[in-house]
């Protein structure tokens, strides 16, 4: 795989909504984490939205400023990542065309994602073209940034996959140049003898002995050439590796440590199973939800003893409490040394601690959306010159550029 835009990650969000702790906690934070490591991309991703709720538009556009509201608050940084809206860069739709003509219709049947979403989502009619190609949209979104990685939890690495082989059949394909050896031949002679003798060497070792120290050696020596130009050194990791020129780079999948978030009833929290506290809450409504969380349903009176497991509070203080609360909570529930609100206590400042900046710089946000609509603009900007560098190579390995 080309390493010149490993450091890339690609993200997405559907904007069905206001975003709520499951978000932060399971999206939110990592990519916090990572606009200070990688070149980031995070985009709204309103043409997915519309693969399952293309019946109830208003939903999509009424939450798209919404949600980036709540991303820039949670602190992701458009100084350190560009944010934008997906149907904001055309050059996605034209790619996803274009992969689709090569892409088998097997490959798209067995995500699993295909048939356990419809299966899910019974009351909604999904057996749409829309929704069987929504996987290779989301290979069009990473392919057409050359993404190195996506954070993606279990759940989605199929589609990672899928992206992999979408992305080597095209190179398959496409990256077959007719002078393919004389033109990397020409590319190697531009490092100059030096370089160009020990990228020889190392291609060598690779092809002839697997080697694959020498392949990282390799790519790495590649990314070091400033003056190759970005086709000549596509070619050269393709030559590199024994294979044609590598226009699509196969993306890796990041994985995210899974949300430990669960909602007000114990199971994931979700808008749909209506167990949320969203991160705008106001202190007052976040209060009243957790006060009145159901307990383990032992605990009838005060003095009744319960079991810490079977209670979606002390889930909570999994996420929120240290060992030494854990163990005050677990020894007070099972003796009735506390009392349900007791133990709930702890979780409400923790929660409401946790949330007062994040509504403190939504505040700034909501006052002045036209700035979220120029960090918006400018992110799209951004995002369409590199789409476009993608598809001006891509028209031009198919034979586009009449």
């Amino acid at each position: 795989m080309a390493s010149a835009t490993d450091n890339r990650v690609l993200s997405g969000m559907r904007p069905t909504g206001r975003l709520h702790l499951g978000h932060y906690h399971g999206v939110l934070k990592n990519w916090v984490n990572l606009q200070h490591e990688y070149d980031c991309y995070f985009f709204v991703a309103d043409w997915h939205a519309l693969t399952t709720h293309y019946e109830d538009p208003q939903i999509i556009s009424d939450s798209v400023l919404d949600m980036v509201i709540d991303w820039l608050a949670a602190g992701v940084n458009p100084a350190s990542a560009k944010l934008f809206v997906q149907s904001d860069v055309p050059q996605h739709a034209e790619l996803h065309l274009l992969l689709s003509m090569i892409t088998p219709l097997g490959w798209l049947e067995r995500v699993p994602s295909y048939k356990d979403q419809q299966e899910k989502l019974r009351e909604r009619d999904l057996a749409t073209y829309g929704f069987l190609g929504y996987p290779l949209l989301q290979s069009a979104d990473i392919l057409i940034y050359r993404a190195g990685s996506v954070p993606v939890g279990e759940d989605q690495v199929a589609h990672v996959e899928l992206t992999r082989e979408v992305a080597r059949r095209f190179n398959h394909l496409y990256g077959r140049e007719p002078d393919f050896e004389e033109k990397a031949d020409a590319a190697i002679r531009k490092m100059g003898k030096k370089n160009a003798k020990l990228y020889r060497e190392l291609r060598k070792r690779y092809q002839e002995q697997g080697d694959t120290e020498a392949l990282d050696t390799g790519r790495a020596l590649l990314d070091s050439q400033g003056n190759l130009a970005m086709g000549d050194r596509e070619r050269l990791f393709g030559y590199l590796e024994g294979g044609g020129r590598i226009i699509l780079p196969e993306p890796q999948a990041l994985l995210t440590p899974a949300s430990k978030m669960p909602g007000l009833d114990g199971q994931k929290m979700s808008k749909s199973y209506g167990n949320t506290i969203a991160l705008r809450d106001d202190p007052d409504e976040v209060e009243k939800k957790l006060r009145t969380m159901p307990t383990d349903p032992a605990r009838v009176r005060r003095d009744d003893p319960g079991n810490p497991d079977k209670c979606p509070v002390f889930q909570l203080h999994q996420v929120y409490s240290d060992d030494n609360r854990l163990q005050w909570v677990r020894e007070g529930c099972t003796s009735a040394g506390i009392g349900c609100l007791d133990c709930k206590q702890p979780i409400i400042d923790a929660v409401r601690s946790e949330l007062a900046p994040i509504r403190e710089r939504a505040r700034e946000f909501e006052e002045d959306p036209q700035l979220v609509r120029n960090i918006l603009r400018e992110g799209g900007e951004a995002a369409r010159d590199v789409a476009e560098e993608t598809m001006a190579e891509v028209r031009a390995v198919i034979g586009l550029n009449y």
